[in-house]
């Protein structure tokens, strides 16, 4: 009788549901929270969060944002076309946008303009380098970093 590499129903569900169970571990090591129904990456952020709320309610900041995007290369698309009525059709995009999502910004007494974001450790990928030095040479603005 020969071996059989399938299995039953039965089997898969149940590896299934213990695959769904396991928790997926982030990739640095930061435990999500959630604060006001605002889900943050990590526990240094949410807690960032709570002492920025505390500073506008006291007038020491004002305008405060969360996760504000910074396009720092637009998408690129093909040549748009023109349809025989004379609207304009875009044309197809090649690349998409590259952008910075700000964890905080926010006016402090003052009246700068902050952004900030919230870093676990020496956590600064090579993305992340690339796109803070777009923002100071596109945007003018230096990240603050925590």
């Amino acid at each position: 009788m020969r071996a059989s590499n399938s299995i039953s129903q039965e089997e898969y569900k149940k590896i299934s549901k213990d695959e769904e169970k396991k928790e997926k571990k982030s990739k640095y090591k930061s435990k999500k929270t959630t604060i006001d129904g605002i889900v943050f990456h990590s526990e240094k952020e949410a807690t960032r969060y709570t002492e920025l709320k505390l500073l506008q309610r006291l007038g020491k900041i004002s305008d405060l944002e969360l996760q504000k995007e910074f396009v720092l290369i637009p998408s690129q698309r093909e040549a748009s076309t023109f349809n025989s009525k004379g609207k304009e059709i875009k044309g197809k995009v090649i690349e998409k946008k590259c952008s910075y999502y700000a964890d905080f910004c926010y006016k402090d007494e003052i009246g700068n303009y902050v952004v900030e974001d919230t870093k676990s450790g020496n956590f600064r990928t090579t993305d992340y380098v690339i796109k803070r030095k777009l923002m100071l040479f596109i945007h003018g603005i230096r990240i603050s970093e925590l």
